[in-house]
């Protein structure tokens, strides 16, 4: 099962350019740097609302920023990916990423599993949905994509199934769906997300009494394998995008806000299709920019000029690369 992003990609050679010795690799970064470009695979507990949540987490890292990339309902538990600083710039890139939830689901009335499966199976693919009463978005009608469900196993009127979905989709309206499509009516009973974009349910993810532990463990002994254990580079979000290195010569320049262009790119991975969001990265491994492709892969191989990306948002500060022009 597959979420959208999780295609593999192969590296293509545009340019033979290679790294000047500017930059730094993100996986050397100070614990005091990671701690302005990091990211956290949270797991957030049942109880507080995920502003909570990441507000606890600010005052255990004594930091003044800290964002989210996609809330959870305070009972619902399960992957909160956590920005901190200047990676809360890269929170829009997730919001918009797939979502993974392993869900409990109540039926109303016993239904045999062959019929329950079938019903479910139709629920795959893309659905109409209109948000609950209690939501924070207007309760228009919209259409979201249901990318697999998974059925793993019925306890009597209780359903455990395991759902990929695009971002937006509300669970609990779609088990009362399922529920009215069977004819029996159901509810979601508890829910856990397990994937947003590359974050996922495996050795990354922490509590919130790990990263107090570790944290601790760091001011009290200086200690940093147990905060590196629990703080990513914030590149580590953009796993899921598709990737354009530039050459070192353009770094400054989209650093300050200006637009890639086809002649300042290095490598591409394969796959890019035009309105696709694109992360830009150094041949260092950081992060430049986002944005959203105006070429395709192909296109962008072949381009010698044209403006290739639209920026999304600018994520390095300008200065730490030359600037490849000079003020008259």
């Amino acid at each position: 099962m597959k979420l959208p992003g999780e295609t593999k990609r192969e590296r293509l050679i545009k340019s033979k350019d290679k790294a000047q010795g500017y930059g730094k690799d993100p996986q050397t970064r100070t614990i005091k740097e990671l701690l302005d470009q990091g990211v956290i695979n949270l797991d957030k507990p049942s109880g507080p609302t995920s502003h909570e949540v990441v507000s606890w987490v600010k005052n255990i890292l004594e930091i003044r920023r800290a964002g989210h990339s996609g809330t959870l309902d305070p009972h619902v538990t399960g992957v909160l990916p956590t920005m901190l600083g200047d990676a809360t710039r890269l929170v829009q890139t997730l919001l918009l990423s797939g979502k993974e939830y392993a869900c409990v689901m109540r039926l109303h009335d016993d239904v045999p599993e062959k019929k329950l499966r079938a019903v479910m199976d139709e629920f795959v693919g893309v659905i109409y949905q209109r948000p609950p009463l209690v939501s924070a978005v207007k309760r228009q009608v919209r259409k979201r994509s249901i990318y697999y469900i998974e059925f793993l196993e019925q306890d009597g009127r209780d359903v455990l199934f395991i759902v990929g979905c695009e971002a937006g989709t509300y669970i609990r309206k779609l088990c009362h769906d399922i529920g009215e499509a069977i004819g029996c009516g159901a509810h979601m009973y508890e829910l856990r997300r397990t994937r947003s974009g590359p974050f996922a349910e495996d050795d990354s993810l922490i509590t919130l009494h790990m990263l107090k532990d570790a944290y601790t463990i760091y001011k009290e002994t200086g200690d940093e394998k147990p905060l590196r254990k629990c703080i990513y580079p914030m590149e580590y979000a953009l796993r899921h995008l598709p990737k354009i290195i530039v050459k070192d010569s353009a770094v400054d320049a989209l650093a300050r806000g200006a637009s890639l262009h086809a002649q300042g790119i290095s490598q591409l991975e394969t796959g890019i299709n035009k309105g696709d969001m694109v992360a830009v990265f150094t041949h260092m491994g950081e992060v430049v920019s986002i944005g959203r492709a105006k070429m395709t892969t192909d296109e962008l191989m072949s381009a010698k000029e044209g403006q290739a990306l639209d920026t999304v948002a600018v994520v390095m500060k300008p200065g730490i690369y030359p600037s490849a022009w000079k003020k008259k």
